[in-house]
């Protein structure tokens, strides 16, 4: 790259991966803090489990987005990048609406994003066996 722009896939990646970090933060200290009272101790580790697993994929995101500024055109990085966006929403989310809910039947979601992280992190090291 000879420029110092950062290319658009990159910056994607990079920026949802921040967005997701701090949203990462603040959902680890609203459970912490807002919901130590609320929630049974088995609700307050699924709604732990949905912040920890969301932490790591933002770091993740990062790291498809720093590859990316490497190789922008890789299919694999995009769509790892992509799987792990959507692990996010379905895994950890799920996890946050079932202990704010109590509504069990949101458990048959998490597996699915459970998948999404796993084709996630195979696809990034295709990217790389692919390079």
């Amino acid at each position: 790259m000879l420029t110092n722009e950062i290319p658009a896939k990159a910056r994607l990646f990079l920026v949802a991966g921040c967005i997701a970090a701090l949203l990462a933060v603040a959902a680890g200290a609203f459970g912490a803090h807002a919901l130590k009272m609320r929630l049974t101790p088995d609700l307050l580790a699924v709604f732990r489990t949905g912040a920890d697993y969301h932490f790591y994929h933002s770091f993740g995101l990062i790291l498809v987005g720093l590859a990316a500024l490497h190789r922008p055109e890789s299919r694999h990085l995009r769509a790892a990048g992509w799987a792990m966006l959507v692990g996010i929403v379905l895994f950890s989310g799920s996890l946050y609406l079932m202990a704010l809910s109590g509504a069990t039947w949101l458990g048959a979601l998490t597996p699915l994003g459970g998948v999404s992280f796993i084709a996630a992190w195979a696809l990034f090291a295709l990217a790389f066996i692919k390079h």
